[in-house]
């Protein structure tokens, strides 16, 4: 491919030269099973075309990314020619634990657990 980059590209190519997804199969499946969105309307083809403006919202693990396509690739490159194609719209989320804290404790002991045991225990016992 020499001259000038394409104006319209597959989405599932997109998503694969923009590193979204490790393989281009993956993405293709992504969007296959309605979880890319294009300009907020969901789409179920892998061939769907994108162009520059266009605003893409799609799962990437657990996180739920929202990206603007600013330029259409050649090539599927380094990590930082694929952050060309894209301005991240990604609002930024709070980093919240999962679980709690560990305490060091541990597990109870047999000490502890005859005292959880006299505290569940009814006052008309």
């Amino acid at each position: 491919m020499t001259g000038a980059a394409p104006s319209r590209l597959r989405l599932d190519k997109w998503l694969w030269q923009a590193r979204f997804y490790k393989t281009r199969s993956l993405a293709a499946r992504m969007i296959a099973g309605g979880h890319v969105r294009v300009n907020a309307v969901k789409t179920h083809k892998p061939a769907a075309t994108v162009t520059p403006g266009d605003v893409l919202t799609f799962l990437q693990g657990r996180d739920i990314k929202v990206v603007r396509v600013v330029a259409l690739g050649e090539r599927r490159g380094p990590a930082p020619e694929a952050q060309a194609l894209y301005d991240d719209l990604t609002p930024a989320k709070d980093d919240v634990p999962r679980n709690p804290g560990y305490e060091g404790k541990g597990r109870p002991t047999g000490k502890d657990r005859r005292a959880l045991g006299s505290l569940r225990r009814s006052p008309l016992e």
